[in-house]
């Protein structure tokens, strides 16, 4: 790890050299800086800022490794291959690879040719990986998390190894020559206070240096239409769309079914798009993802599992065709606009308040806050039946659903990892109850409707809403659809 004597020189003549830009965008050489010397960090950066610019540069500069944990494969292969593009030692590691893909892998880590490691939190955490990582010999000097609201927004529920990165670093140390120090840096484009506490905490992040960005882009204009029927929802959203002509875009929705439903419906008007989600195959998206990139097709019809980190700078408009339930999923959404800096449009539909002519969204919100409350009662459920100290393969072969009920009691401070394997119960020591975790999630989808229905600028609405209080105080940005 290089400490304090850094040759600034050196650092900008290869940033130039690597990327071809003149100078750095402010923070961006505070970060490098920082990541160099061996701290902890926390960045909060707006969509298209130029985040991985600040983790890749440090990486390559180092002899050793840097491990960037990221939560999807497109994500993962999109900057990977424009490392490899520029001739940088980098590789991802996914389950979609070929065998001898993985082998080769694995063996270049071992022989120590990386300099950068893509993969998820569950192939960080898988035997064949975890185990070459922790060799003595290999050296290891950050670790990254990239798109770090996912622990926030999925870590509980959906994709629960998240919850265990905090024991990563001790645990890797331990079979480290000793003096070894392994720097964490966060990276996200949303996180307001409270997301930030529980990256910092579950990650046990030591002192970070905070690089905190107001998430405000000028280019972007936003705009919520109340509509009263769902075939209005429909015509609303064909009619912003036709005003845009051949412009690229994107369209959301919150399911799988309206993925495919509409992905048809605009087929059958001569469209050019394709329907995203979850339960396609590798193959399937990668396509899709390709097909949009190249301008094959004009846009795609897709859940949120869509669009993270793929760099499209050319998109002018997004249309949500259903809200998302948190802010910070709606602000990475419409952060895929405009990424070139010219004007991009964020248009989302809502149902009339009352939900009596179009009960829609009431329905949608219901049944997904039903789905949560489930899953708490499992997880307490759970939580009766397991040891006070045990394996996570142990608690996964038992309960159908116990790995998410550990990630559960993890979230409310009723468990600690010992490392990322092995868990100790400390019940007296709770922080909060399941009941307050209902709470917090409901304040959240409160705050989102406040947002869809307020009257005040929407951009000064957001600013408050992650942290920017100072910013927001009198903010009016003078071209969301309440603003003018």
């Amino acid at each position: 790890m290089i400490h304090y004597a850094i040759d600034w020189e050196r650092v900008r003549t290869s940033f130039q050299k690597i990327w071809g830009y003149s100078d750095f965008r402010p923070p961006q050489g505070e970060i490098v800086r920082s990541l160099l010397e061996g701290k902890d960090a926390l960045i909060v950066m707006p969509t298209g800022g130029g985040k991985s610019i600040c983790f890749q540069l440090p990486a390559l500069l180092q002899t050793g490794l840097t491990i960037v944990v990221s939560p999807l494969v497109a994500l993962m292969e999109n900057q990977v291959r424009e490392l490899q593009q520029r001739q940088l030692s980098a590789a991802s590691l996914h389950s979609q690879l070929e065998k001898y893909q993985r082998k080769q892998i694995l063996s270049a880590i071992e022989k120590q040719d990386l300099r950068l490691l893509y993969l998820s939190p569950e192939t960080l955490l898988s035997p064949p990986v975890w185990q070459r990582l922790s060799q003595p010999n290999i050296k290891i000097n950050g670790l990254i998390l990239d798109e770090a609201h996912c622990l926030v927004q999925w870590g509980e529920t959906f994709r629960p190894a998240y919850r265990r990165l905090g024991a990563v670093r001790p645990a890797l140390l331990k079979n480290k020559p000793p003096g070894t120090k392994i720097a964490i840096a966060a990276f996200t484009a949303t996180a307001d206070p409270t997301a930030q506490a529980i990256v910092t905490n579950t990650l046990q992040l030591q002192q970070p240096e905070s690089f905190l960005l107001s998430p405000y882009r000028s280019n972007l204009n936003l705009q919520v239409k109340v509509i009263w029927t769902p075939r209005g929802r429909k015509q609303q959203m064909l009619k912003f769309i036709q005003k845009r002509g051949s412009q690229a875009g994107l369209v959301y929705v919150r399911s799988r079914r309206d993925s495919e439903e509409l992905a048809m419906w605009f087929a059958r008007s001569q469209y050019k798009t394709a329907a995203y989600h979850a339960g396609l195959s590798p193959q399937q998206r990668r396509k899709i993802e390709n097909d949009w990139l190249d301008d094959r097709t004009q846009f795609v019809v897709c859940t949120s599992a869509f669009g993270m980190g793929i760099n499209k700078p050319n998109v002018r408009w997004v249309v949500h065709f259903q809200a998302p339930q948190l802010l910070s999923e709606y602000l990475q959404e419409i952060g895929r606009g405009g990424r070139d800096g010219k004007k991009a449009d964020a248009f989302t539909l809502i149902s009339e308040p009352t939900g009596w002519l179009n009960p829609e969204d009431k329905q949608k919100e219901r049944f997904f806050a039903l789905n949560l409350q489930k899953q708490y009662r499992k997880a307490q459920q759970i939580a009766k039946k397991i040891p006070s100290i045990g394996d996570i393969e142990t608690i996964k072969h038992q309960f159908a659903n116990g790995e998410i009920a550990l990630s559960l009691l993890h979230s409310v401070g009723q468990l600690e990892w010992i490392d990322p394997f092995n868990y100790q119960r400390n019940n007296d020591r709770a922080q909060k109850s399941f009941s307050q975790l209902n709470a917090m999630q409901q304040r959240s989808q409160r705050e989102m409707s406040q947002f869809l229905t307020t009257n005040k600028c929407r951009w000064q609405f957001l600013l408050n809403a992650f942290g920017f209080t100072k910013e927001a105080t009198g903010f009016k940005c003078g071209h969301c659809d309440r603003c003018l």
